[in-house]
Formats: structure tokens, C-alpha cells, sequence
């Protein structure tokens, strides 16, 4: 007679134990889901360390009450912009906060060709021009348009190049800009943002992050490239073309002979570091990672060599076959893109696409620290897409320096990484976005 509750009892704690043991052991929804090989040493991926600091935009920027514009300008301003795509975004993006600083009216900016870059596109190649001129609204006003009486001038160009020190725009630019009315300049890398009143800073922040769309012929193809990508994946930007190797100044003693001779004729004058000195040189991170060395860290990440990897990458990368050969899932927008269509592509173009993919990719890992990686990086960050690393050039060379290798180098690769995702370390700079603690 007493027996009869205990079964019942005993059937609903089996179940609820049962329960609970699903739900604790179910992967989290908020992470890049790819099995992790048996035998890791680790037991899980690098996307699944638990983050306690993030970068958001801040809310002095998104929410705050805009400056109301001057009511009248103090002339206008051309935004000279050089070199790849993602540079030329880069001076752009300072460019309209400095405009802004100076009470000026932005003329829309001028990419320059760069023989260099085998490049011809302009601006409004790239960019939608009435959407960036719609989101500036209140921020700057923007023309395509200059007035009748100075249209068939060319600007006064203000050269901020051969100033020494951090730099003043309006010590140095804001007379110029009065006496002729009509200005160009190149924005110097070294500038003075904590002078830059917060309407500024704010317009900086709208350029670069909320007002720049790709055309809708681009966007409609860069759709395309990120639809042919099997999901999940992960982008990974990888730089070891001849040109940044020499330019690194860096020494690779067992490469092929193709790869050694490529990079001599890129040399110039750039003689590599020799000696202590390169030794010297490696261990600051000055160094880009080989496609092996790329492998190895990925897979001290635990990020299994099965994985979809789109290389977001230009042409002519070196020693590839030490990537490949242990990450077979590679892809790459010259095999996924119709052949005439990619044959016809400039080098504005392409870099579109790759950053397209980047900022919508499942999880963006980086080896350099160029200007590539620092937008997207941070574009990742604004859309609240945390799966973002940068490999530590610097940890490698320490690392290897001291002679670890093996399982023992991937432990060590594994605690410094982990550490970088956990405090989201190069996500996003800190002129427009704010740390949160979680």
C-alpha cells in the first residue's frame, strides 16, 4: 500500500534529471557551431570561451542630440583619398570628421587612380552616394555639386603629409580653408582627435560605420559571392604576398625558389633584418604569419581542419599549399564568381566583396593588423557579431623563439588567444565604440 507513490516519484526524477541533463549538455545558439576533433587537447573551439568584455557603439554617438550645423560654412572641402580601398576608406572617414571640425561642407571624395592598386574606380563606383548623403544629413552637409562661382576651380591642396607630430587641423588647415574657400587635403595618420569636439567625432563615427553602402550593382554581387559560400564559415584574411613580405623586411629561409624570387624583385631597397636584429624584429610582431603557420594556429585554436574557410585575400599569396594541404575547404572568390565577370573586376572591386563577406561571415579571423582588418573588425563589432580574432604574430615568435613546438607550442597558442577573445582585444578602436563589461 505504501509502494504505489514511490513509482510515480521515481519516474517524474528520472525524467526531470533527464531534462536537465539535455539542456545543460545542448550547445549554446549564440556560437559558430563546428564539431571539434577527438583527441583535443582542449576540448572546445575558440569561439566557445566565454567573453567578459565587448565593444559597442557608444551612445553618445547613436543616441545623442546632433549639433545643430553652422548657419553658414566656412568654405568646402575635398577629401583626397589614395591607395587601396580600404585605406581610401580610411581617410575618408577622417576626412568628414575633420571637415565637420572645421565648420566646412563636404564636396564628395576623390579616389585616386592608383596604378599600383590596378585600380580605376572611383567613389560613386563603390559607394552609394544618395544613401551617404542621406545618413549625413544633420551630421554635415555633403553637395555633388559646387557653387557656379568656384566649380571650374581646383581646390587649394593643403599638404599634411610632411608634418611632424600630431596634427592640428585647425592650427594648421582651417587658414587655408578660409583664404581660398575651396580645399583638398589627404588627412595626416597622425592627428589631434582628443581636441575634436564631440560633434565631430560623431561625424566620424556616421561615415564610417552608417553611411557607407556598397552601389546596388556591387552589393547585388557581393550577395551573391556570400550566398555560393557553404555555411557555416569562416573568413580569414590572410597577407603573405610578395610586396608585404618585402616590405615587412622579414627573412623566410624555407620557402620555394618562386616564392624566394618573387620576393627579391619586390625588395627595392628594403634589404631584410639580419642577425640579432631580425631576431629582434620578428618578436616584436612585425612579421607576417606563412599559410603554415596560419594552419597551425587555427588548429592550435581547435578550429577543425573540416571547416569552410572563404580567403578573403588578394591575388598573388605565396606558399599556399601549406594551408591547403591540412584546410581543404578553401574558398575563394575567383572560383565562386563567374570567370568573365571576376576577369573585369577592379581592385576597389574585389576588396568590396571581401569585406562584404567579412563583416557577415559566421567568424572573421585575421593575420595582420592592416586597415582591412581594423573596419571590418569593428564593422563586426557594430553589428554585434563577436566572433572576430586577430592571430598574434608577436606570441609566435616569442613562442617559437623559445623553442617550443608540437603540442606544447598549440597549449601555449591556445592561452594567449583565449585570453585575446575573452577581453575582445583589436575589435574595435576606441574613437567610436566603448567597452562593456559582461
Amino acid at each position: 500500500m505504501i509502494a504505489s507513490p514511490v513509482k510515480p516519484l521515481f519516474v517524474f526524477i528520472f525524467t526531470f534529471s533527464l531534462l536537465l541533463a539535455v539542456i545543460l549538455l545542448s550547445p549554446s545558439p549564440n556560437y559558430l557551431q563546428i564539431p571539434v576533433p577527438s583527441g583535443s587537447s582542449v576540448g572546445s573551439d575558440i569561439w566557445s570561451v566565454k567573453r567578459i568584455v565587448e565593444w559597442r557603439p557608444c551612445k553618445w554617438w547613436l543616441q545623442g542630440h546632433l549639433t545643430p550645423l553652422p548657419a553658414k560654412t566656412n568654405g568646402y572641402i575635398r577629401v583626397d583619398c589614395y591607395g587601396g580601398l580600404n585605406q581610401m576608406r580610411r581617410d575618408l572617414c577622417d576626412g568628414v570628421g575633420i571637415a565637420r571640425l572645421l565648420n566646412a561642407t563636404l564636396v564628395l571624395p576623390k579616389f585616386e587612380v592608383a596604378a599600383y592598386w590596378n585600380e580605376s574606380s572611383g567613389f560613386a563606383d563603390v559607394f552609394d552616394v544618395d544613401y551617404f548623403i542621406q545618413k549625413m544629413s544633420g551630421f554635415i552637409e555633403v553637395v555633388k555639386e559646387l557653387p557656379k562661382d568656384i566649380a571650374s576651380k581646383e581646390p587649394f591642396k593643403v599638404d599634411c603629409s610632411k608634418r611632424k607630430g600630431q596634427f592640428d587641423y585647425i592650427e594648421s588647415v582651417l587658414p587655408s580653408l578660409l583664404e581660398h574657400h575651396y580645399i583638398s587635403f589627404t588627412p595626416a595618420t597622425s592627428q589631434r582627435r582628443d581636441r575634436y569636439p564631440q560633434y565631430a567625432k560623431a561625424t566620424l563615427c556616421q561615415a564610417c560605420y552608417s553611411a557607407l553602402r556598397l552601389t546596388s550593382s556591387l552589393e547585388k554581387k557581393a550577395i551573391e559571392l556570400l550566398d555560393a559560400i557553404p555555411k557555416p564559415f569562416v573568413s580569414l584574411h590572410l597577407r603573405f604576398e610578395p610586396d608585404m613580405v618585402a616590405y615587412s623586411q622579414c627573412e623566410y629561409p624555407n620557402l620555394s625558389p618562386s616564392s624566394i624570387a618573387a620576393i627579391e624583385a619586390a625588395r627595392v631597397d628594403r634589404k631584410p633584418w639580419t642577425g640579432e636584429l631580425a631576431q629582434i624584429w620578428r618578436k616584436r610582431g612585425k612579421c607576417p604569419l606563412t599559410p603554415n603557420e596560419t594552419a597551425l594556429m587555427l588548429q592550435s585554436l581547435n578550429i577543425p581542419t573540416s571547416t569552410n574557410i572563404y580567403l578573403a585575400a588578394g591575388d598573388g599569396l605565396m606558399e599556399m599549399e601549406g594551408f591547403t594541404s591540412v584546410y581543404t575547404n578553401v574558398f575563394t572568390k575567383s572560383v565562386l564568381l563567374n570567370q568573365e565577370d571576376f576577369t573585369r573586376m577592379h581592385g576597389n572591386t574585389k576588396a568590396a566583396l571581401d569585406y562584404h563577406v567579412s563583416i557577415n561571415s559566421d567568424a572573421y579571423v585575421a593575420t595582420y593588423f592592416g586597415n582591412m582588418d581594423k573596419i571590418v573588425a569593428a564593422m563586426r563589432a557594430y553589428k554585434q557579431m563577436h566572433n572576430t580574432l586577430f592571430l598574434s604574430r608577436k606570441a609566435f615568435a616569442e613562442l617559437t623563439s623559445q623553442g617550443l613546438e608540437g603540442e606544447e607550442l598549440k597549449k601555449a597558442l591556445w592561452e594567449v588567444h583565449k585570453n585575446d577573445f575573452a577581453i575582445s582585444r583589436g575589435f574595435a578602436l576606441p574613437d567610436c565604440f566603448c567597452e562593456f563589461e559582461l
